[in-house]
């Protein structure tokens, strides 16, 4: 069980730090993103933190806010030393 947690731990982090990588990329602070997305600063601080399991529509917004594709994203979370092509459980 210990093992699992920790695995969706790192993926998440993972998630969030391809998200972080790319809004800072472009410059966008996490209230532009937040504002670009629609969602609140605070939201968008807790994802790139690996704190928040986002649903599938949060993800698109957020992939569209950086105008880019969901695929995109998830590739840059998978070139990530901490993503596991595990299956999360």
């Amino acid at each position: 069980m210990q093992k699992s947690k920790q695995h969706r731990k790192r993926v998440l982090r993972s998630l969030g730090t391809a998200i972080r990588n790319r809004r800072v990329d472009q410059y966008l602070s996490q209230q532009e993103l937040g504002i670009k997305a629609d969602l609140h600063r605070t939201h968008i601080t807790d994802i790139e933190g690996g704190l928040r399991n986002i649903s599938f529509l949060t993800l698109l917004r957020i992939a569209n806010g950086l105008d880019c594709t969901l695929t995109e994203l998830m590739s840059d979370a998978e070139s990530l030393d901490g993503f596991d092509k595990g299956v999360a459980s």
